[in-house]
């Protein structure tokens, strides 16, 4: 019981950490933005707290399967991490901060061709938008689409190196784990387990496209895209490329659970994952 309440805490600072990370870098912070970010930072404590200083789960999927999680979180707290240091560079020229951002907009340079998800996203700025702006969203979109994929494919060489998610331990319960998916429903498992993971991989192929088109609508219909601030757009962007990666995450993990499932069901005779314990 400590030893998941300190872990719970832990996780809870790492959270506040992630939130709070934009506003101390990003310059020009107004009190009130900063009160806002404060509030969010422990509700998402708070939450933290509650989801892992319990046994039982609540929405946080493969909780006790690391490093599905860590990997994810680290994905995104880096992408904020990066985007919110080249956002200083207007402000703060200093060697790392150029250094990053050069590197930025060179990815974004590389990455924005035609039909490329960091094209779509570059298309958003109207066409009398500053060059600077355009720069930045560049390096912005190039950065943070980098950092995903570099994060499926430390994902995947995890799953490859490791026998996961039997990774320190020794079961592995859909329930816990997979909060949200019922074992007990009609169908076979493992069908719906294949089904649910094409449909994330699909989502995560579409995402990155259909997500500019969704904004442009949204901002066309409150007017209110070139009023939006540099925190705002770092948080907008680092979503746009951390969603699609973590669908395409679960999808995988899903399809590695279906296939667990399967193989426990022919070793043991009898259909498995109904909830219980998986033994490896």
């Amino acid at each position: 019981m400590v030893r998941r309440l300190i872990g719970a805490i832990v996780r809870a600072g790492l959270m506040v950490m992630l939130v709070a990370t934009p506003s101390v870098l990003v310059p020009g912070v107004s009190a009130e933005g900063g009160q806002v970010v404060a509030i969010l930072a422990l509700a998402a404590a708070a939450l933290t707290v509650f989801e892992y200083a319990t046994p039982y789960p609540s929405i946080v999927e493969f909780r006790n399967a690391p490093p599905f999680n860590r990997i994810r979180f680290l994905s995104l707290f880096a992408s904020i991490l990066c985007l919110s240091i080249i956002a200083r560079s207007q402000t703060d020229p200093s060697i790392a901060v150029e250094f990053l951002t050069s590197i930025g907009i060179l990815i974004g340079q590389a990455i924005d061709f035609p039909y490329s998800p960091v094209h779509a996203v570059v298309s958003l700025l109207p066409a009398d938008a500053p060059f600077a702006d355009l720069v930045q969203l560049r390096a912005f979109a190039g950065m943070s689409y980098l950092i995903s994929l570099l994060s499926i494919a430390v994902f995947l060489i995890a799953l490859r190196l490791s026998n996961w998610p039997f990774f320190r331990q020794e079961t592995f319960n859909l329930w816990v784990n997979l909060p949200t998916f019922s074992p007990t429903r009609s169908g076979d498992i493992v069908r719906r387990l294949k089904r649910d993971a094409r449909w994330n991989i699909a989502l995560g192929f579409l995402l990155p496209f259909v997500t500019p088109i969704i904004v442009v609508e949204t901002a066309a219909l409150f007017d209110t895209f070139e009023t939006i601030e540099t925190q705002t757009l770092i948080w907008t962007v680092a979503a746009w490329a951390f969603l699609p990666a973590s669908l395409f995450m679960r999808g995988i993990a899903m399809l590695r659970v279906a296939q667990m499932v399967s193989t426990v069901r022919e070793r043991n005779g009898a259909p498995a994952g109904n909830g219980q314990p998986v033994t490896a």
